[in-house]
């Protein structure tokens, strides 16, 4: 196994970040001590250094992520294309449904959520830019995970999984099971298995030149759903997931 060897100075700035990202109003310098250990010295030197960058700004009396950070984790979707198949694609599906879509990434046992496209009408979500969700209980995780080998998957999830709700899959051999058969007929479901009152669809879209493996989705609240929309918006992610594949 290869020895990983941590630069001290580069591990410093994430733990920063990390905690930054994390917070919801500015993080004063106090708490940052607290939470990554540094001296205030040191700490000090370093909020100096990103915030030359602009990976940081001060506001008040606290620290937030800084634009030039939001600038370079933009690059992640922009630079195979991703971001303007996927926005070509997803406009179309809300303008026919007025349903949101989502685009993922596969991270390990994770899946992360990178692009939106918002409908007009409100959905309460929890997949903001940027947040990750356990993949085996979300519709994006499940065609992810199902685009990998059985051997694959249990390497990385253990028999035990993590509940979100009480509808959550909760044993590994059952999500191997429905994993089965979203290989054979291209999608993936969930209800209720992350956010209470919820449905999503999700259809894998492949991987990109980059190498980023990635899957599409829509979450629908169940008191919009019956038989024959469910059948359109089922439809309808295959067909973006599709035509994405096919742009990049």
């Amino acid at each position: 196994m290869k020895t990983l060897y941590e630069v001290p100075a580069l591990k410093r700035a994430h733990d920063v970040l990390e905690i930054l990202a994390q917070a919801t109003a500015p993080v004063r310098a106090s708490a940052l001590v607290e939470g990554t250990g540094l001296s205030r010295s040191t700490l000090y030197l370093l909020l100096d250094s990103l915030e030359h960058r602009h990976w940081i700004a001060k506001r008040s009396d606290g620290y937030i992520i800084g634009l030039k950070l939001f600038e370079l984790g933009s690059a992640y979707v922009r630079h195979d294309g991703l971001q303007v198949a996927f926005r070509n694609e997803a406009s179309a599906f809300v303008a026919a449904h007025n349903e949101v879509v989502q685009l993922a990434v596969l991270d390990a046992a994770e899946v992360v959520y990178i692009a939106r496209e918002d409908a007009q009408r409100p959905v309460r979500l929890v997949s903001d830019l940027g947040s990750r969700l356990p993949a085996h209980c979300s519709a994006l995780g499940k065609a992810l995970l199902a685009s990998l080998s059985d051997e694959e998957v249990t390497a990385i999830l253990p028999e035990r999984l993590a509940a979100m709700t009480s509808h959550t899959l909760t044993r590994r051999s059952a999500l191997l099971r429905e994993l089965a058969g979203i290989r054979a007929c291209g999608l993936a479901t969930e209800r209720e298995e992350v956010s209470v009152g919820l449905a999503c669809f999700a259809a894998y879209v492949g991987v990109t030149a980059l190498g980023k493996r990635v899957a599409v989705s829509t979450s629908v609240p169940l008191g919009r759903l019956d038989g024959r929309r469910e059948k359109q918006i089922v439809t309808g992610i295959a067909r973006i997931a599709s035509r994405i594949a096919a742009a990049l």
